[in-house]
């Protein structure tokens, strides 16, 4: 079995399928993937979802069992499956039992979720998935809204389920500093590169959103940028749905200025970031173009550093600096304060800490401890 990636007919949009071993698409699978595509769900969650459908499949496979007749049991079997190497899930090669886990316990849950999802999404379509639904529950959120089937005529009854998730390590946030930021910018060649980084850790904005910008959604008067979401040519992707519109610093539209008069000069396009030294001049950047961007710059500046980590020090310096927790959500475009909050909420403890110390909270006390 195979993750194959499609095109979606009429559409620039992409998609994923899994095809079996003769080469043809797996039918309830490919429903749901082209479900997912159809309600405009990332084609890179579509892919995650794709590769889990296949590992269960395959595991299915081995064991020989039809998906439709799938227990609790049986994921169960799935979990500890996916535990062992790729060499020894066949039965090939023994494990010894001091060998770890090869897979971590957030995607285990990812994985979890995603069946969740695809069990949910067939028994809506009245697929008999016999009692999986109501003696499973994935653990953590919802997975695309799924309930145990038949939820609206059960709700408020006592149900037996039992919930499968595993407590996965919370991985704080990696972010760049201002030091290191600097040195980012000074390696910088070009004042497209440089502007492409000024413009990350001043907006906040994901790799995505950037590529896909457009000269208008830069407002130079009121020093604003708008993420509009739009299909773009050069596949970026703005995760969010709805359009927001962040302001930036003077300084970021001048970078943007020198940018346009020292090197976009006369070139016709509306991307903002284009192919301008190499490839088809003009043409919109892509992702493999600023991955490429960014192992010269680790190179010389040896840090070791990601895109997306401008973002998270955006937040971060966003709410330490006392910025509402409600407004750095709407500049980060995240669907809820909630997801906000679970993100970087190791700052409250922090934020907390250093705020009772500038009242003097610690300087002395009423009593003697």
């Amino acid at each position: 079995m195979q993750v194959q990636r499609v095109a979606v007919p009429g559409s620039r949009a992409e998609s994923w399928t899994v095809l079996g071993d003769d080469d043809i698409p797996v039918v309830p699978v490919e429903g749901w993937l082209a479900y997912l595509t159809a309600i405009d769900r990332s084609p890179n969650t579509v892919k995650a979802y794709a590769h889990d459908l296949k590992d269960f499949l395959v595991f299915l496979a081995h064991r020989g069992l039809d998906w439709r007749e799938v227990r609790l049991e049986d994921l169960g079997d799935y979990v500890a499956w996916l535990a062992l190497p790729p060499a020894g899930r066949d039965g090939a090669v023994a494990v010894l039992p001091s060998a770890g886990p090869h897979v971590g316990a957030a995607t285990v849950n990812r994985k979890l979720s995603a069946l969740a999802a695809f069990y949910g999404h067939q028994a809506r379509r009245g697929v008999d998935v016999g009692e999986l639904l109501t003696t499973w529950q994935a653990g953590g959120r919802r997975n695309g809204g799924f309930m145990p089937f038949l939820h609206h005529v059960s709700k408020g009854r006592p149900q037996a389920r039992r919930t499968i998730a595993f407590k996965a390590p919370k991985k704080l946030p990696r972010v760049v500093t201002a030091a290191e930021m600097q040195a980012i910018l000074d390696a910088c060649e070009h004042l497209r590169d440089r502007f492409l980084f000024v413009l990350l850790w001043d907006a906040g904005v994901r790799i995505g959103e950037a590529l896909g910008l457009r000269h208008q959604d830069i407002a130079a008067a009121e020093c604003t940028v708008t993420i509009v979401p739009r299909v773009n040519d050069n596949r970026a992707r703005s995760k969010s749905r709805q359009q927001r519109t962040v302001p930036v610093s003077a300084q970021t539209i001048r970078v943007w200025g020198d940018y346009l008069a020292g090197e976009y000069a006369d070139l016709d396009s509306d991307y903002v970031f284009v192919n301008l030294f190499a490839g088809s001049r003009g043409q919109a950047w892509t992702y493999a173009s600023v991955y490429d961007l960014v192992l010269r710059l680790r190179k010389r500046t040896g840090i070791d550093f990601d895109p997306h980590w401008c973002r998270h020090a955006y937040a971060t310096r966003a709410l330490r600096d006392g910025v509402p927790i409600e407004v750095v959500s709407i500049l980060m475009g995240h669907g809820s304060v909630t997801t906000t909050a679970s993100i970087y909420g190791h700052l409250t403890a922090e934020d907390a800490r250093r705020a009772l110390e500038a009242a003097g909270w610690f300087a002395g006390t009423q009593v003697t401890l």
